[in-house]
């Protein structure tokens, strides 16, 4: 299992900080959130999985270089890519 930080959060309101847990619970591979931890089922995502992290660790400004961990042969060819949005944030 995979554990991402999404500590520090800062919420708009309570119904923004529902919709941050509802989004990520309908992630195929997100299992549960535990405090201030989302916990992944493994490092092998489905692309579109991978894609709504990065579009939710980016939405809600949860540090995002620990996706970097989700990175592999299947899909370093778009993940790694640095002509995109996450590059800088995901690598560094």
């Amino acid at each position: 299992m995979v554990r991402l930080d999404c500590s520090g959060v800062a919420f708009g309101s309570q119904l923004d900080e529902r919709h941050l847990f509802e989004w990520a619970m309908q992630i195929p591979g997100v299992l549960r959130w535990e405090q201030d931890i989302f916990i992944v089922k493994s490092l092998n995502l489905s692309q579109a999985s991978l894609r709504d992290l990065l579009a939710l660790f980016s939405r809600y400004q949860i540090s995002m270089s620990q996706l970097a961990q989700f990175r592999n042969a299947r899909n370093e060819a778009w993940f790694a890519a640095p002509r995109m949005y996450w590059h800088a944030k995901v690598f560094g």
